[in-house]
């Protein structure tokens, strides 16, 4: 097969199930998200890879990791995908003036909304975004008495009322990797001000196995957080997609106890489509980061 015949078979509709299946991490979550069976899923598949004239993924019985030609399609197939939609939006004149007011709890501030708002300025060039940064709680409350059109928060414990759950991951413990640890000696902890769920279940946890601790760094940053960790000053909780090179994960073989897990909630007062796009674009980095996390301090 020559170059021409090969890059004329990377049809749009095959990256979209290509994205979709390592964005998910597996075939039947990919066929739910596209309304497609598992077989015409992995049909797709083996289209691409006949097209690309090279493996994309190695699977085995239960999992599959990408390939290095996967892992550089899927880069470019996530560009083309969005061009695409972004072409989509300037013809049918999506330049409203549209103005999206939104909550973000910290960690989705620094971890996801940054590329999800760089992407939708683009399919959206008319639109006037506004941010705030903030405690989830408190966000929530505002929404309520209509201050935003959407919040994006965390919680660990499913929320009642109109929130969505985005998905949920590990809550673990963060320690600098080359410091030695003492669990028998007071726990110094990292946690953001109060209220935060992470500080909240990291102290039940603590207290619950009767382990003395102490606040030694508290910051409005998840950044902040990490540093301390990183600097070895002090254990911080954090969501696992959220550790960063240079950290250890401490389990209950070293002394700590286990966390609960942790949800991520997307709250909206309008079912506007611009609403409904940014929702689902944070739901598929979420995803995306989950699938892709760190080898880091697993055991």
């Amino acid at each position: 097969m020559n170059i021409e015949s090969r890059a004329a078979g990377l049809e749009l509709v095959l990256l979209r199930t290509f994205l979709e299946v390592v964005d998910t991490g597996g075939f039947a979550l990919a066929a739910d998200q596209l309304a497609l069976t598992a077989p015409a899923v992995s049909g797709h598949i083996k289209r691409l890879e006949q097209a690309a004239g090279t493996p994309l993924l190695l699977r085995t019985t239960r999992s599959f990791r990408l390939t290095p030609a996967g892992e550089m399609l899927y880069t470019y197939a996530r560009n083309i995908v969005n061009l695409e939609r972004e072409v989509r939006a300037r013809l049918r004149d999506a330049h409203t003036a549209e103005r999206l007011r939104i909550g973000a709890s910290e960690d989705f501030t620094g971890a996801w909304l940054p590329g999800i708002l760089q992407m939708f300025r683009r399919t959206h060039p008319g639109a006037s975004v506004e941010l705030k940064v903030g405690v989830t709680a408190d966000l929530v409350n505002e929404l309520q008495r209509g201050h935003f059109d959407v919040v994006f928060g965390k919680q660990c414990a499913r929320m009642p009322g109109n929130g969505m759950l985005l998905w949920g991951e590990e809550l673990v413990w963060a320690f600098d990797a080359g410091t030695a640890f003492d669990p028998d000696d007071e726990i110094p902890i990292a946690v953001f001000p109060e209220p935060c769920a992470y500080r909240e279940a990291a102290i039940a946890a603590l207290t619950h196995v009767g382990k003395s601790w102490r606040v030694v760094f508290e910051s409005g940053s998840m950044a902040g957080c990490l540093s301390a960790a990183h600097a070895g000053l002090a254990v911080t909780p954090v969501a696992r997609s959220q550790l960063r090179d240079g950290l250890r994960v401490l389990t209950v073989s070293d002394g700590m106890p286990a966390l609960p897990d942790v949800q991520f909630y997307a709250f909206a007062n309008t079912t506007s489509r611009a609403t409904r796009e940014l929702i689902a674009a944070v739901e598929k980095s979420g995803r995306h980061a989950r699938f892709h996390m760190p080898a880091v301090g697993r055991r």
